[in-house]
């Protein structure tokens, strides 16, 4: 059995490209406990999801993953509220930031855990084009408050895994995991 041990449904769009059938199960875990430099967050936040369920599944193979945005040094997680959003997006505005996902694998007697960044510069965002975005998408689940998946002039380019952004490194996983396990 392969679980996906995420509810994003992005994810879960993304890993059907790689794996089927898989499972989902939605991992326990208080990510606030973790107190690390914005770089080393997601692969150490993906390892917690996996071992959590990992313990419960011991003999399936987990995949996990976390997703951050690095802005200035900084890391900018899903939005508390439409100010937050609308604050994150101010500040992306016309600017480079780094989309970082960790995964971790657990099974077939193996573990791997790595990171993959993946570089987004965006557009120069007018008030009315957050707004309209905000109102429209309302993307407050996502890490730096949009989806690159969205269809929107946010992002002028990417240079990386577009996949990566939306929240999966799919060809890194397909490399390191899929491939040499199948």
């Amino acid at each position: 059995m392969f679980i996906l041990a995420s509810g994003s449904p992005r994810r879960k769009e993304l890993l059907s490209k790689l794996v089927d059938p898989f499972e989902i199960v939605v991992p326990d875990v208080d990510e606030s406990i973790l107190h690390l430099p914005p770089k080393d967050l997601p692969a150490e936040e993906s390892r917690m999801k996996a071992y959590a369920v990992s313990s419960r599944y011991p003999n399936a193979e987990i995949l996990a993953c976390d997703t951050i945005v690095i802005l200035h040094g900084e890391a900018l997680g899903k939005p508390k509220d439409k100010e937050d959003a609308k604050r994150m997006l101010r500040a992306q505005s016309g600017q480079k930031e780094i989309v970082l996902s960790g995964y971790t694998y657990i099974g077939k007697g193996r573990e791997i855990t790595r990171s993959v960044a993946t570089e987004v510069y965006f557009n120069e965002l007018s008030d009315e084009l957050i707004e309209r975005y905000l109102e429209e998408k309302r993307p407050f689940d996502k890490a730096g408050a949009y989806g690159i998946q969205d269809g929107y002039p946010l992002i002028k380019e990417i240079i990386g895994s577009y996949d990566n952004v939306m929240g999966l490194p799919t060809e890194d996983i397909a490399f390191h995991v899929i491939r040499p396990g199948r």
